[in-house]
């Protein structure tokens, strides 16, 4: 069957209706976990595969704290090849290009099943061949929080790096060798998962501050080293210095300030991308300018945010995970610099959560299409480069959702006619930024009046497209492999999309 965007959805799924479609349902929970009095520790993963009796079959979960430095899934997946496990799920939070222990895995039939928010690297690469035997599943930050939480998606087993734990079991993220800053991600692995293992790099006696509390934890595994803190800097953390992309996020800080929406207590929140961090430099310098205070800004929080936050341009930064080394000082020495889990950032069924109270996001893609849809997991030749990860969850919450991006990239125009993957739905997308002009989706005529009145000139997706065509030329249309590998689960579980086998040669 298909869904209402016209995309192929197996029987057995929910098809995606409308991104307010969840309103209609209750929250659903099951129990929080309950656990032995006594916390477990060990020395080597082995040990605690022996005494937890960890068998084929079992889902496993990770967080991605660490990013490209994590060194637990790897060690994990290191045990599952040796103990000979097969059909083992996972759910890690991320994969990202490091994760290499991973590949054989999925190779020899050892992992059949992947539930996760976002993924690149050669787990990417052996996964779009089609050598998954199960399934793929891309989620949202918040639907998985959700997904655990309604017992949709069940741990047997959370594996979560720790910096620092202590001997009572319980765990801080910000401090010791590897520090990484909030845990976000895993306080729903930590709450609901049958089995919770710490594994830290860092015991110490006693922690003031704790992330992760004892009372979920049912063992510490203490190894040499979790992973390398540097590597959380994966991806661009760096105000761009393209002068396209600058001209980008000028254009983009003039709209929101023409819109209204840079005001005292306005919130926000932007990816890590460079010109979206230039957008974060160009509001920065309006707040100084007209003497403005914002609320919060959220996130994933950088080095940019914090220095706001410590100017006093924000009473408060609400962090789902640092996304620079910077941030990770902060939530140590900023009161004000608060740790929130994934499920009070974007879980749709949460009361009040971050994304729903936010003004304005700045978000990229790797395409958009005429209908406003987005593409952050694929690139155009259906490549899997990315996911969704909280792009779908504060897309849906904020007043006013703003995509940033060149027109063309890599000799192709960003705007198609139709998207190859839809990871957020146009209905949810307000504005579309680029260096030759802006446009608005037609559902939102508030804008189009307002910026009437300001007289601020205004384009369709149409004639930039058009525009993008009279430079590229109309590229071949690309063939999609009747294969499906994977689904694209919307935040509230229906399924938005479908994934396809790529040919190595394409």
């Amino acid at each position: 069957m298909k869904n209402s965007l016209g995309r192929f959805v197996p029987a057995e799924h929910k098809p995606f209706f409308s991104s307010d479609d969840y309103k209609d349902d209750s929250r659903k929970c099951v129990s929080k976990k309950t656990k032995s009095k006594k916390v477990e520790f060990f020395s080597s993963y082995a040990e605690a595969f022996d005494y937890f009796n960890l068998k084929s079959g079992m889902t496993f979960s990770f967080h991605h704290h660490l990013r490209s430095g994590d060194g637990v899934i790897n060690e994990v997946a290191k045990v599952i090849q040796e103990k000979k496990l097969k059909d083992i799920h996972i759910a890690p939070s991320s994969i990202f290009e490091s994760y290499t222990e991973l590949v054989p895995c999925i190779e020899g039939g050892n992992i059949t099943l992947i539930h996760t928010s976002y993924m690149n690297g050669p787990v990417s690469t052996v996964v779009q061949k089609g050598l998954l035997q199960g399934e793929l599943v891309m989620q949202t930050h918040g639907g998985r929080a959700r997904s655990i939480e309604s017992g949709e998606l069940h741990i047997d087993v959370a594996f979560l790096a720790t910096p620092t734990v202590d001997k009572l079991g319980n765990g801080y993220g910000a401090f010791g060798k590897s520090a990484c800053g909030v845990l976000g991600y895993a306080i729903s692995d930590l709450e609901y998962a049958d089995k919770v293992i710490l594994v830290t790099d860092n015991l110490v006696d006693a922690l003031d501050q704790i992330h992760f509390s004892k009372n979920f934890v049912d063992a510490v595994i203490v190894v040499d080293k979790i992973g390398n803190p540097e590597g959380i800097v994966s991806g661009t953390t760096k105000i761009t210095r393209d002068p396209v992309g600058l001209k980008i996020a000028k254009d983009t800080s003039i709209l929101l300030d023409k819109l209204g929406l840079i005001k005292n207590g306005f919130s926000m929140q932007t990816g890590a991308g460079g010109t979206s961090l230039a957008v974060v430099d160009y509001v920065r310098s309006l707040m100084k300018k007209k003497n403005i205070k914002g609320r919060f800004a959220s996130g994933g929080i950088t080095s940019y945010y914090v220095k706001m936050l410590e100017e006093g341009l924000f009473e408060n930064l609400y962090d789902v995970q640092c996304f620079d080394l910077d941030a990770v000082q902060s939530v140590q020495k900023n009161s004000n610099h608060i740790a929130i889990s994934a499920s009070k950032y974007g879980n749709p069924f949460e009361d009040s959560p971050i994304c729903e109270q936010l003004d304005f996001v700045i978000l990229g893609a790797t395409e958009i299409d005429l209908d406003f849809n987005v593409n952050v997991t694929t690139d155009s030749f259906g490549r899997i480069i990315g996911g969704s990860g909280g792009h779908s969850d504060i897309a849906h919450g904020a007043f006013c959702t703003v995509i940033v991006s060149q027109l063309i990239k890599s000799r192709l125009p960003i705007i198609k006619e139709e998207v190859q993957t839809i990871s957020t739905p146009g209905e949810n997308v307000d504005v579309f930024v680029c260096e030759r002009g802006i446009a608005i989706n037609p559902i939102r005529k508030d804008l189009l009046e307002l910026l009437a009145k300001k007289k601020i000139p205004t384009l369709t997706m149409k004639q930039l497209l058009d525009e993008a065509h009279s430079i590229t030329g109309i590229p071949n249309k690309i063939p999609r492999s009747s294969k499906r590998i994977g689904l694209v689960e919307y935040r509230d579980g229906s399924i938005i999309d479908s994934l396809y086998q790529v040919e190595s040669n394409v």
